[in-house]
């Protein structure tokens, strides 16, 4: 009976002792791939560091300071002023400016998704989807220098579009002169030219959608137009999520087309938040103005993607 548990006993007490060392190595190669990891993102890492962290700190600095962009010892620190002065008695940039970023970024997406969804589902159910797809997307490629001075000549009293309203026994419109026409202009332009990017994700959207969904649909009588609201556009959330958020942010973000459609004008009818920052920049050399105002978009930006990402989710639970 002794010779029995004796070895029981000595075998539980040092059974413990025998595994430490295996814990030990399991924790040390653990912490070896973690230094290996970090050491494969230290290029990575030194990049953000460079090109994001420092400007970003850097504009936060100007954004409290007053400086013409010059010798960095000239930099004045005035706290807050920079930012009371965009929303101060007089200031343009409340109104009309940053109105018209979300004016241009709320009818850029309408229009985008709108003709997105609906090209994307023709584009389903026809023939050398491909060829039709590479023809949409060509805007996308295209330099946005290119789409904006074409559409500025197609906008000319004696353009193609003014051409067709006088076709149609209607009267030419300036366009890019009016100040009630120039930033609907503008926006119909910028969708036209988002729309190949769209169109692709929800492409890949509409192939993802089971086939027996529509066929379950078809044995129960459902009609296009149903199985479109019932099935299609609920399964598409997602990818609508992605279009819309993108959308949303690079119209809030616009400049390019905009400098080169308009520069803002007539008066301040197309003056978004991007161009009023390059213009205290560049034209004005108010850094500290700038820079506030970008940290203003910043915030809208990030409101309005949260509030996008929760009417989504919202929506998602009820469904």
């Amino acid at each position: 009976m002794v010779n029995v548990l004796v070895p029981e006993t000595t075998e539980r007490a040092h059974g413990p002792r025998a595994a430490e060392p295996a814990v030990d190595h399991r924790g040390r190669s653990r912490r070896r791939q973690a230094a290996v990891a970090y050491l494969f993102l230290t290029p990575t890492l030194l990049f953000f560091a460079v090109f994001l962290i420092l400007p970003l700190g850097f504009a936060l600095l100007l954004s409290m300071s007053s400086w013409a962009g010059f010798a960095l010892g000239d930099i004045d620190p005035v706290g807050l002023d920079n930012f009371t002065g965009l929303f101060a008695d007089g200031s343009t940039f409340l109104t009309p400016i940053l109105t018209n970023t979300l004016l241009f970024a709320l009818g850029t997406v309408a229009l985008a998704l709108a003709g997105s969804v609906l090209v994307a589902t023709c584009i389903d159910k026809l023939r050398y989807q491909g060829l039709w797809r590479t023809l949409y997307f060509l805007p996308i490629v295209t330099t946005v220098v290119a789409v904006g001075n074409v559409w500025k000549y197609m906008y000319e009293p004696g353009g193609l579009v003014n051409g067709v309203l006088n076709a149609l026994g209607l009267g030419s419109v300036a366009f890019l002169q009016d100040p009630d026409t120039a930033l609907p202009a503008v926006v119909v332009v910028q969708a036209w030219a988002s729309l190949g990017s769209a169109i692709l994700v929800l492409t890949a959207g509409l192939k993802s959608v089971p086939e027996s969904y529509y066929e379950a649909a078809a044995l129960d009588g459902a009609g296009p137009g149903t199985v479109f609201w019932r099935i299609t556009l609920p399964l598409l959330r997602p990818s609508l999520l992605l279009v819309c958020v993108t959308q949303f942010i690079t119209g809030l973000q616009s400049f390019a087309l905009i400098i080169v459609m308009t520069k803002g004008g007539p008066g301040d009818a197309t003056n978004v938040a991007a161009l009023e920052m390059y213009r205290q920049a560049f034209s004005y050399g108010d850094w500290g103005a700038a820079s506030a105002a970008a940290f203003v978009l910043f915030v809208v930006v990030l409101a309005v993607t949260l509030v996008q990402l929760w009417i989504f989710r919202r929506k998602g639970e009820d469904a």
